[in-house]
């Protein structure tokens, strides 16, 4: 038997612990789930922000950590971890990514907003390029990302897609670093941002990036909060470089009442809903990955915490 503690939120607990508990058994795991333990008895960790989990020293039979969200800042610079970290990679996860992704691409490339908005009476008949006639740049080429980048590239996109380090994927303009940061930004109608937080994305959409854009651009983050500068993406709407943000993510959240972007016209907000971990899909995933851990095989998805990800 070996005990695996779920280090999250309450209200997780109950989402979660059935459906964890029915895929160990799935793959004939004996396992231990409890929300508490005595942190000498633990042999795994499934953790989640705001799980209460900040010094793993007592946990001296860890194993590995598992992490319920696809993001890991909550986690991957804690100094007391000590053993392997996963994070969440998971089939219903990139699915929802990539059906908001696709969603929110396909609204601003036709103009849908214009439609709904329209006063009684007006009638404007401006049709919309077609898609290859539109570069969308697609910043991150992970797991997410590269399953949007291919969405996108399938309905005829003009895709380019950006990555901190080399990758090749087909069916689309790939480049990398600061000079491939530049190329696929240079002239982008839309630009989606799935980059992880790290001291290096930071701010990556700032004054200078956001003036790469094609006039007209349309920026759209379902990433991190913290890849965008906000005060730099506020004067670029103003100035009328940018046409729109579409924002699901934000430096705090919930985000303030008092945050412009709340009140800006040109700003969409959504709650930090493009795609969220389902329990069923994502307790078959981590059952997965500890059993091949207690089967000496390495673990699927784990973190670099050199580079943050």
């Amino acid at each position: 038997m070996i005990n695996i503690l779920f280090s999250a939120p309450r209200h997780n607990w109950a989402e979660y612990k059935d459906p964890l508990r029915t895929a160990f058994r799935d793959v004939d795991l004996r396992a231990n789930l409890k929300h508490t333990f005595p942190p000498e008895d633990v042999d795994y960790i499934i953790v989640a922000p705001n799980g209460n989990l900040e010094n793993l020293t007592p946990y001296s039979r860890l194993k590995a950590v598992f992490s319920l969200w696809a993001g890991i800042e909550h986690i991957v610079d804690n100094p007391t971890l000590r053993v392997p970290l996963a994070r969440m990679v998971d089939p219903a996860l990139t699915q929802g990514m990539v059906e908001w992704v696709t969603g929110h691409v396909l609204r601003h490339h036709l103009g849908i907003d214009r439609h709904i908005l329209a006063a009684p009476g007006e009638w404007n008949p401006n049709a919309p390029p077609l898609a290859p006639q539109r570069k969308v740049a697609v910043l991150g080429l992970g797991e997410l990302g590269s399953a949007c980048a291919h969405a996108l590239a399938r309905l005829g996109f003009c895709v380019w897609g950006w990555s901190r380090s080399h990758k090749l994927r087909k069916g689309m303009q790939t480049r990398y670093g600061v000079e491939g940061l530049e190329e696929a930004l240079t002239h982008a109608d839309i630009v989606i941002l799935l980059l992880p937080a790290t001291p290096q994305t930071e701010n990556i959409m700032n004054a200078q990036t956001l003036r790469l854009l094609a006039p007209g651009a349309f920026v759209i983050n379902p990433g991190r909060g913290s890849l965008i500068d906000d005060a730099a993406l506020l004067g670029s709407l103003d100035a009328g470089h940018i046409a729109h943000a579409t924002l699901d993510v934000f430096r705090t959240e919930p985000l303030p009442p008092e945050h412009p972007y709340w009140r800006h016209p040109s700003v969409t907000v959504t709650p930090h809903i493009a795609s969220e971990t389902r329990a069923n899909s994502a307790s078959q995933s981590i059952a997965q990955n500890i059993k091949r851990a207690e089967s000496n095989q390495p673990i699927l998805h784990p973190v670099d915490r050199t580079l943050g990800y």
